[in-house]
């Protein structure tokens, strides 16, 4: 069984501060080709703002993105999983929350951000793996 540490393993932990312009958020959101950011207070998670919170929440109510504060406007109601989780819980919890990205926790800290695709990609990994040794098993028995 896998575990959420698994595959968010050394990676960088990408977030914006609380005080940020939602522009400034979607420029950082845009240069790392990311669907939704965490949003801290110092090392707090205050919440997430996604693509989904932009268009309902920016561009929907006509706010200004450059004079909006990203607090005003980011999802705050969030699920957290923690990093000895497995990643089936991980997607029951995405499915149960109706949401695409969930912040991984160890003990009280956040230490990582776990998307849908990252499940989606260890999936297709390990399902390649095992048609892999499938091939091998049944060529090496003819």
């Amino acid at each position: 069984m896998s575990l959420v540490r698994d595959i968010i393993h050394g990676r960088e932990l990408f977030h914006v501060e609380e005080g940020s312009s939602v522009a400034e958020v979607a420029r950082q959101m845009a240069e790392r080709h990311v669907g939704a950011i965490l949003v801290l207070n110092g090392d707090q998670l205050r919440g997430v703002f996604s693509e989904r919170d932009l268009m309902k929440r920016v561009v929907l109510e006509r706010r200004d993105p450059e004079q909006t504060p990203v607090e005003n406007v980011m999802s705050t109601a969030l699920a957290t999983v923690d990093e000895l989780a497995s990643l089936e819980h991980a997607m029951e919890l995405m499915h149960s929350h109706n949401c695409r990205h969930l912040p991984v926790t160890r003990g009280s800290r956040v230490v990582a951000f776990l998307s849908m695709r990252d499940l989606m990609d260890h999936e297709l990994a390990r399902k390649n793996e095992e048609l892999h040794h499938m091939r091998a098993y049944i060529h090496g028995s003819s």
